[in-house]
């Protein structure tokens, strides 16, 4: 398997030597490292070009925004990997906002770990497998004021209803029943509403609807499909 160039952003010294000794013997070979962001430009060799930045994360979520636009105005084509101690809502929204690939806790096995670096090579978004839950209870009070179905996107009324229901966790039958509306009309639905808002799957997308303030109470259905 070809070696997959890598490079490390994290103030913590220890943590990157950990790191560089996890990944040492696979194919994720530790090309570069910086204390923080702002050093990565004067860090990064004339040939390294890494394909993956992991990304230590400690930051407020305000700054997360700034922090990986930096990175990829640095190096557009590298995926980015964000590793923190804990799943912060708020961060995990920023985050992924602001183009992360991969949203990992520190506490991983190196197992789960490679495996979760593969996908994002794989072109896969990963984050934590209880995600979902967190979007339903943690982070529906931080979204911003709510945009309006005109200017959401060129999304219809009913694909914002969709959106809506994504965010309260709901599966198809359970917003086709909702909806007043069949499954296959859901599924149509979705699959138009995923292509406006470039998410490729459900929990993208409602990643999206709180990062837009689509988690208010829905409007009463209408019997239009």
């Amino acid at each position: 398997m070809s070696e997959i160039r890598t490079f490390l952003v994290g103030r913590n010294k220890l943590f990157r030597e950990g790191l560089k000794s996890l990944l040492n013997g696979s194919q994720f070979e530790v090309v570069g490292e910086a204390d923080d962001v702002g050093q990565t430009h004067t860090r990064l060799s004339k040939d390294a070009n890494p394909d993956i930045i992991l990304l230590d994360f400690s930051a407020e979520p305000e700054h997360a925004a700034d922090d990986l636009s930096h990175l990829r105005s640095l190096l557009p084509n590298a995926q980015i990997v964000v590793l923190t101690e804990t799943l912060c809502s708020q961060t995990l929204a920023a985050c992924l906002a602001a183009g992360a690939h991969g949203y990992l806790i520190k506490d991983i096995s190196v197992d789960a770990l490679l495996q979760s670096l593969r996908l994002v090579m794989l072109g896969e978004k990963v984050f934590p497998t209880h995600l979902a839950a967190l979007l339903v209870n943690g982070m529906a009070s931080t979204a911003p004021t709510r945009i309006s179905t005109t200017n959401a996107h060129g999304l219809s009324e009913r694909e914002v209803q969709i959106l809506q229901c994504l965010v309260q966790g709901d599966s198809n039958k359970m917003i086709a029943n909702r909806l007043n509306i069949t499954e296959a009309t859901v599924k149509v639905h979705m699959k138009s509403l995923l292509r406006k808002i470039d998410a490729s799957n459900r929990t993208q997308a409602a990643i999206w609807a709180l990062n837009n303030g689509l988690n208010a109470g829905m409007s009463p259905p209408d019997a239009a499909e």
